[in-house]
This record gives C-alpha cells, structure tokens and sequence, in this order.
C-alpha cells in the first residue's frame, strides 16, 4: 500500500513545476476574452433591445477561434519587429494581449443600441487578437515543457480557463446589474493585466529543432536554388509558405506515416463530438425543464466549472499515473454515462438535486476528457511548427462539431429530448473504436504513453 501511495503522491507532484503553475494565469487570460464577445455580449445585447436575429448573427464572431489555422504560420514563423527580445512565443502573446486590452476598452464605451455594427466589429477584431493569443499560449504550453508534463500544463491551463469563465461570465452580469455594461466591460479590462503582466514575467521557452525537421527544411532551400530566376519578393513569399505551411503537413506525416496519420487525425476530429452536440443544447433543456435563471446560474455556470476544474485536476494525475490515451478512455466513458444520465432526466420530472448530478456527472467527464484531449493533441505536435500544426488540430475537431452541433434544435423537435440524448452518446462511439487503437499503437510503440 506504501509504494502505492508514494506513486500518487508523485503524480500529484507534477503541478509543483512552476510553467504548470505559469499556465493558471495564461489560461486565465486565454478564457477570458471568449464570453465578453460570445456569451456575455448576448445578454448585453438584448438589454440594449436588439432582436434575436441580430443577436443570432453575432454568434458568428465565434468563427475567429475556428479557423485560427488560417493564420497560425504567421504566427509561428514571423518574427515581430521592436519585440524580438521577448522571444517567438511571449512576443506574439503580448502584441495579442495589447489587442484585447484595446478591444475591450473599446466595447466598454460603445453603444450596442445606437450602434450596433461599431459593436459587431469591435467584437470582431477582440476576438481575432482573442484567438491569436490563444495560438501563442498553446505554442508557449507544448514548447515549455516535456511530455510527460503536458498533462499537468493542460490541467493548470483548463482551470485558468474555467475560472475566467466565472470572471467574464458570472461576475461581468452582476458588475453589469449593479453598475452598468461600461463598468463590467472596463473592469474586465483590468482583469486582462493579469495575461500581460504573465507574458512579462515568464521565459521564453527553449527550442530545439531535431535534424529530422531540419530535413524537411531543406524543401524551402531547394526551392530558393531552382527558383533563382524569379523575382525576390516573390520567390521569399513561396519559400515562407513551404516553410510555413507545406512543411507543418509533411512532417507530421512524416513521422506518423500516411495510415497512422489519418486514423490521428479522424481521433481528433470525432472525439469531441459527443458533448459539443450536447453543450448546446444544455440552457435551453433546463429550462425546458422547468428550472429558473437562478438555479441554472447557479447549478450549471458556478458550481459546475468548480466540477470542471476538479475533473482537470484529476486528469492531470491520471495522465502522469496511466497515459494520455487510457485518460481519453476514461474522459469519453464518463462523458457517454453523462449523456445517457440527461436522457434519463429528460424522460422525469427532475428536481435541483437531479440537475447538480447531471451537471457534476458532466462537467467532471468533460474536465478529464478535455485536459486529456488537449495533452493528446499537444503530444502529436513538432517544435518547429508547433503553432500551426496544434491550430490546425483545433480547427480540424471545432469546425465538424460545430456544424453538426448546429442541427440539435431539428433533431429534439422531432424526437424529443430523450433521443436526443441518446443519439449524442451515440455519436461518440467512432471515436471509442480510435481512442482503443491509439492504446494499441501507444503500448506497441512503448513510449509510455499508455
């Protein structure tokens, strides 16, 4: 009992690390931004009586954080003028970092119900620096530590995030109740020092580039040669996109090999289906149900992040004690009991006490899941292009789970909540079938991921 009690006590020691520790406060400043142009703006919005359409339309501000990839080699590979000392990483941070400071003061002084458009684009330009920001952070979280710590770096990073969601959500309504959406917005503002001050007190992390990347950099030198007769700017600008773009693609593949490399990709595309589809629909089921603002508030957006952050903290040990992909099966086995549990809620007449137990089953299924999510996609990346490959993860999962999220409200109208449930715990099981191949390919492969 003794030797196992001392491995416990090891794996929880993975969060003494002090980057794990750094990734509370950039977590912190990656989540905080995303309701105050999402979520929190809906209800702004509607107290500034702006009608549902409109509102609806807003909810496309959304798409910065999905088709991040599309400007993560910039962010990778081009260095910012008058910010090189700061390091790749902290250089782009901070620039973004200035962006949502500026965005946000910015919505705190304008007028949604005289101006609407103004605001539309304000939210527009915060959230592409928001998503910009989010690129470096996650760059900066796979490059500062080693493997075996980017489980206690995901968790550290889900709890920042979630308690940003708190700040930016929960305590923007009450600032906003009690003093007006100007103060909640400026006070927002100062909460987002916490991400510059972060940015200017932790290091740049230290990166290696192995000879196998190298190789795939030779491309753009060969290019440069054949391409000698064309004109400068141009011939630089494709040899950037061959660095920047076509060799991100080569060698994750060159690594993983064609097949591996596909069943990778179609893991991360599938395995957040489930409780995308499902997150939804989640507000408007409980209230369909008959509970108040009041207890959804404090049920689902208070207690059930502190539910998260526990299940990331719990991910975190689980990852150092068993593997990242053994954790993805426990996250999706939790998260498929989460969705049956709403299927059984939906068929009753639930009270607050059947509410918490869905919402504490869901939010501690999808802390474990998602931490352990975000290690997996970490630990496939390559330092030299992290950005852009870790980007083009993120777009390759959000994009199909959104779109086929969108549907939900056609699919409850026609069969009603109880199915519903029961198709969004089925819509994971593709996933399952991955997630046991990739601890097949993990123990096969002995490196200690399983």
């Amino acid at each position: 009992m003794i030797p196992a009690l001392r491995a416990w006590r090891t794996s929880l020691g993975v969060y003494a690390n002090p980057r794990a520790r750094a990734m509370l406060f950039l977590g912190f400043s990656s989540g905080l931004p995303f309701p105050l142009v999402l979520t929190t703006m809906s209800a702004r919005l509607r107290q500034a009586g702006i009608d549902r359409t409109t509102i609806g339309y807003f909810s496309l501000v959304g798409l910065a954080y999905s088709l991040k990839y599309f400007w993560s080699p910039v962010v990778d590979r081009l260095p910012l003028p008058g910010l090189r000392n700061l390091g790749r990483r902290r250089s782009w941070m901070l620039l973004a970092q200035c962006g949502i400071l500026c965005g946000l003061v910015l919505l705190a002084m304008a007028d949604p119900g005289t101006n609407a458009e103004r605001v539309a684009w304000l939210a527009v330009f915060t959230a592409f620096c928001s998503s910009t920001q989010d690129i470096a952070i996650d760059a900066y979280r796979i490059e500062a530590a080693p493997n075996e710590f980017q489980g206690a770096m995901a968790a550290a990073y889900q709890i920042g995030y979630q308690v940003a969601l708190i700040v930016a959500g929960a305590g923007a309504l009450f600032t906003a109740a009690g003093y007006g959406w100007s103060a909640a917005y400026l006070t927002m503002t100062l909460c987002s020092l916490v991400g510059i001050a972060t940015t200017l007190v932790i290091a740049e992390p230290d990166v290696r580039i192995d000879r196998a990347t190298l190789a795939q950099e030779t491309r753009v030198t060969a290019f440069l040669q054949r391409a000698a007769h064309w004109p400068s700017p141009l011939r630089h600008a494709v040899a950037w996109l061959i660095g920047a773009v076509v060799s991100p693609f080569v060698d994750f593949f060159a690594r993983n090999g064609w097949k591996a490399g596909l069943q990778i990709l179609l893991l991360i595309a599938t395995y957040r289906l489930n409780y995308t589809t499902m997150g939804v629909a989640a507000n408007t089921f409980y209230l369909d149900l008959g509970f108040t603002l009041g207890q959804i508030a404090a049920v689902s957006k208070i207690y059930g992040v502190i539910m998260t952050m526990i299940g990331a903290l719990a991910a975190g040990i689980l990852i150092r004690r068993y593997g990242i992909p053994k954790t993805l099966l426990v996250g999706w086995v939790l998260l498929t009991g989460a969705n049956l549990l709403y299927a059984h809620i939906a068929g009753i007449h639930p009270d607050v006490s059947w509410l918490a137990a869905a919402v504490s089953a869901d939010n501690i299924a999808n802390g474990i899941a998602g931490t352990a999510f975000i290690a997996y996609m970490s630990s496939l990346t390559n330092t030299a292009y992290t950005a852009t490959q870790y980007a083009l993860f993120g777009t390759l999962w959000s994009l199909p789970a959104k779109t086929i999220a969108s549907q939900w409200g056609r699919i409850v109208d026609a069969w009603g909540y109880p199915a519903f449930f029961v198709y969004t715990a089925a819509i994971g099981l593709p996933s399952l079938v991955l997630v046991l191949w990739a601890i097949r390919r993990a123990r096969r492969s002995g490196q200690g991921l399983a």
